[in-house]
């Protein structure tokens, strides 16, 4: 699809509908996507505590991208892209481990923990291998979520501290662990994950287990009573009570969107779990259970559910045009031992039965919107926050924006 054509497309979108078909089938427009989105937003790539040692390291992927995030050092943790620089060859194939360095599978190139190039065999006097290391990606944490960007010019990574640093700061997740991490391969296009993802008008039908403890699948329960109860209760159990709408088109600056919201949990019924009860120890500084959850956003693709004994991380990324992946953290306190603190069982069960089901409903959505017969439809009024994803997606990919955008490249030094 040539630029003009995209443009005309967006101009058509019908306000407050879904997106036409060619957004989803298209394998130029995913392209774009990739360019404009992916490669130039800070993205979720794990956290701190899964690479606690020296050499610790896992891969976060997305499209034909690869990166390894490694502990390079006893403080530092780097973004070092997996490809070889000698014939392009992934080095590393699993999807974690611990090394001393890092050594290409095909020709034997060794890397340093850094990205150094350290070894290249049979190479001409006149090589330098200074220059010839892994090339790295931007690499940031917060509150000990790790955060990688591609583009050569990122937006402020500053912007997460000050949008949303007084509001985490009770959880303490620079001191929590990953209790539980698994990826749901999704037969769909990535927009429709995250569709899917942003809206209630589901939750209804499709999840009754959510439905019984969360209020947000009833229209108006953020203006109830219960909100009102809730945020009375935060600040006596050490929970701010401010909110973050700085999502998408109001964010600060492009790929460094922040959200933080709070809504009730149904009486009787405190954190996420099957029947309500307390599933972990209460996380951080928190006294007690406020009978809220708390939605979270870093950056565009990534989101969380934020309650007062265990965070859930969700993250979005494409596999290719017509395949996604959904990646869920459970993170806990730091010092909870399984198994005496909390049953890892139970601690996931609720998003895990929710995922499988969303897992179900959104490529269902994603044969149905491969017919010839699809034509957009319109939103309910449940699905506003759909419709600012999908007002800032057609905003991004709009021809226009590629006039102001900046080179995409690699971040660091090699």
């Amino acid at each position: 699809m040539q630029g003009n054509e995209l443009q005309q497309l967006i101009e058509r979108q019908p306000d407050r509908h879904s997106l036409d078909r060619a957004f989803y089938t298209d394998p130029e427009i995913y392209q774009r996507e990739i360019d404009l989105i992916f490669l130039r937003s800070w993205q979720y790539a794990g956290h701190v505590s899964e690479v606690p040692r020296r050499g610790d390291w896992f891969l976060f992927e997305f499209g034909n991208e690869s990166v390894i995030i490694v502990r390079s050092d006893d403080v530092q943790i780097s973004a070092l892209v997996n490809v070889c620089r000698h014939r392009g060859s992934r080095v590393r194939t699993e999807r974690a481990g611990c090394s001393r360095r890092f050594s290409c599978p095909y020709h034997g190139w060794t890397y340093g923990l850094d990205g150094r190039l350290l070894v290249a065999a049979h190479m001409d006097e006149s090589f330098d291998k200074s220059k010839h290391g892994l090339r790295t990606i931007h690499c940031e944490i917060f509150n000990g979520m790790i955060f990688v960007n591609f583009a050569r010019d990122p937006a402020p990574f500053s912007i997460f501290q000050q949008e949303l640093g007084d509001v985490l700061a009770p959880y303490d997740l620079a001191q929590a662990k990953v209790a539980h991490r698994q990826n749901y391969p999704i037969a769909a296009n990535w927009k429709l994950s995250i569709e899917n993802y942003q809206e209630c008008y589901h939750c209804a039908p499709s999840h009754p287990e959510y439905s019984q403890g969360h209020a947000l699948a009833k229209p108006g329960a953020r203006t109830s009573e219960m909100m009102a109860a809730a945020r009375q209760k935060r600040p006596a159990c050490g929970l701010r009570t401010e909110n973050v709408d700085s999502v998408y088109l109001a964010a600060r600056a492009f790929g460094a969107d922040t959200a933080y919201d709070a809504y009730p949990l149904w009486p009787g019924h405190v954190t996420g779990s099957k029947d309500g009860k307390p599933v972990a120890p209460l996380l951080g500084s928190i006294s007690d259970y406020d009978g809220s959850c708390t939605d979270l956003q870093c950056g565009p693709t990534m989101f969380a559910l934020m309650y007062c004994d265990h965070v859930v991380i969700y993250r979005f990324t494409p596999s290719d045009l017509h395949r996604s992946q959904c990646d869920i953290t459970w993170l806990v306190r730091g010092d909870a031992v399984e198994g005496e603190d909390y049953d890892k069982d139970q601690l996931t069960w609720l998003w895990d039965v929710t995922t499988h089901a969303d897992k179900r409903i959104i490529e269902t959505n994603a044969r149905g919107v491969m017919s010839r017969h699809y034509a957009p439809g319109p939103l309910s009024s449940m699905e506003t926050f759909l419709w600012t994803f999908l007002e800032w997606y057609l905003h991004t990919m709009r021809q226009d924006s590629l006039r102001s955008l900046d080179a995409t490249g690699t971040g660091g030094k090699h």
